[in-house]
């Protein structure tokens, strides 16, 4: 059977100009836990409802966001003492949190938390000026700090001196929605400058408006591949095929985004045996992002389908011409040639073999092209 490719892409915009290579999204990190309450009151992916039952509506203020909705438990109410936000999407899932701490929080008492960061580098320094600081003297130096494990991503914004650290600001999500809860984005920062609320008419800076594509486009496509990749419960194309759509329609201005988009929906038609669909979508994210060499492997894995096998040959063809190493394709490909060429299916997944030499996750493929290359000799 031909493989897709099922990388999380579009979680950052390197990340998708980087053509989603198939490595492991996430290098080894050091530990996430922290020996803050801070992030401990909820569960990722738990639902509004069971939420609701160990928090009480009433302690709760409510606002949208984008097409889901933000629940704010307020610092004077809070074990944190910090304002603690939950994020949920229009499904009712929790897929974010926020701890906001304006006046900082002396991360001297807590140990764990502190060895952490000392193991991170930032993944981003520059200077803020925050308005309840209890002390400002040299404070304006902030760091951000990224963790996590293999669903989840943990952001810290520190300012001060290493040595001391002062927090500021935790997020965490799961791994689709990342872009939308870093501290950096000026909707987060906003809360440490006006913790009040921003005052009529005061312009907003720039800074961390790093973000260009429209709010509800990111929110939808991350919606898509949490139902897609399985994030919270079982996975749902119903649901991402919806999600993408929406995306589509709010309108994304950078072609790359836009072809993600158009590409993963065709995995999602694909996904529920809709195969001309799938077939158009992929086709329409080629026209605006032309030999791209993911999406023309899962092409070829729609034609097959399809029962098209001359353009499923042509298109892991392709796919292994611009991009030599791309084991997957070399995978579809040899198989694409097994019944019609043994020698060229046999060079092909020789080659597989090869590019994926020490790679534990293909260990089960690689034990079933052993055996076809057993055979395809004999």
């Amino acid at each position: 059977m031909p493989f897709r490719l099922w990388v999380v892409c579009g979680l950052g915009l390197a990340l998708l100009l980087s053509g989603c290579d198939t490595s492991p999204r996430k290098p080894l990190l050091p530990p996430s836990e922290s020996d803050l309450v801070l992030l401990k009151p909820a569960t990722l992916c738990t639902s509004k409802s069971g939420f609701l039952k160990t928090h009480p509506a009433t302690t709760l203020k409510s606002q949208d966001w984008g097409t889901g909705q933000e629940l704010l438990l307020p610092a004077g109410r809070s074990p944190s003492h910090g304002d603690e936000s939950y994020f949920f999407d229009e499904d009712g899932l929790l897929i974010g949190t926020v701890f906001t701490f304006p006046s900082g929080l002396d991360l001297t008492p807590y140990s764990v938390l502190r060895r952490t960061l000392t193991q991170l580098k930032p993944t981003m320094e520059f200077y803020l000026s925050v308005a309840n600081l209890s002390s400002k003297a040299n404070m304006d130096s902030s760091a951000l700090y990224e963790t996590g494990d293999e669903k989840t991503t943990t952001q810290y914004l520190v300012i001060g001196p290493r040595e001391q650290p002062v927090l500021l600001q935790a997020t965490m999500t799961i791994d689709p929605y990342v872009r939308l809860f870093s501290p950096y984005r000026r909707e987060f920062l906003e809360r440490l400058r006006h913790p009040k609320g921003q005052k009529p008419g005061q312009p907003i800076e720039n800074q961390g408006s790093e973000d260009k594509e429209p709010f509800i486009s990111l929110q939808q496509f991350a919606r898509g591949q949490t139902a897609q990749l399985s994030y919270c419960g079982a996975q749902n194309y119903d649901t991402a095929a919806m999600a993408y759509q929406k995306a589509i329609a709010s309108g994304f201005t950078n072609k790359v985004w836009l072809a993600e988009a158009h590409h993963k929906l065709g995995l999602a038609w694909e996904g529920k045996g809709e195969h001309e669909k799938a077939k158009a979508e992929m086709l329409q994210s080629l026209t605006i992002r032309p030999n791209t060499p993911e999406i023309l492997n899962n092409l070829g894995t729609v034609y097959r389908e399809l029962g098209d096998k001359a353009s499923a040959l042509a298109s892991f063809e392709k796919a292994v011409t611009l991009r030599p190493n791309y084991a997957i394709a070399r995978y579809n490909l040899a198989e694409a040639y097994e019944s019609t060429n043994p020698k060229r299916a046999l060079s092909e997944y020789e080659t597989y073999l090869a590019l994926v030499q020490g790679i534990p996750d293909e260990a089960s493929r690689v034990a079933l092209v052993q055996q076809r290359v057993k055979s395809l000799k004999h």
